[in-house]
């Protein structure tokens, strides 16, 4: 049975996100979590996070659940087939750091967004948040 995300997993997410940008990184991070359509449940804006990084996190958690992978497998297809994200939808987001969140039988059911570290960085805390649901 495909669970859904409800707001309370969502915030949690959130809050790790934050938890681990502090201990690992040491910089501030923008997460939004969405629910499997891509419309948002959950943001938070870390004091000092780039303003910028707040529509690309949303626009991360969004690619990820459309696509259905990776920001980062989404980016790695687009260079190999000289693709352009645009094709494939508008509000889509190309760079690492977003990832769909799947439950235990691997139905998506939502995706996070991670905006404000380098790309690998925000890959990093993506992965191991979406793994939280799991």
């Amino acid at each position: 049975m495909t669970m859904s995300m409800t707001l309370s997993t969502a915030q949690t997410i959130v809050s790790r996100a934050i938890d681990q940008a502090q201990r690992d990184f040491k910089r501030p991070i923008c997460v939004h979590v969405c629910d499997a359509n891509g419309f948002e449940l959950a943001f938070a804006r870390m004091d000092g996070a780039p303003i910028r990084s707040i529509e690309i996190s949303r626009r991360k958690a969004f690619t990820a659940v459309r696509i259905g992978v990776p920001t980062q497998a989404f980016l790695e297809r687009l260079r190999k087939d000289n693709l352009e994200a645009s094709w494939f939808g508008d509000d889509l987001c190309a760079l690492p750091g977003g990832v769909p969140i799947k439950d235990g039988s691997g139905a998506i059911v939502g995706g996070v967004g991670i905006s404000g570290l380098a790309a690998s960085e925000d890959q990093v805390i993506a992965e191991a948040v979406a793994a939280l649901v799991r």
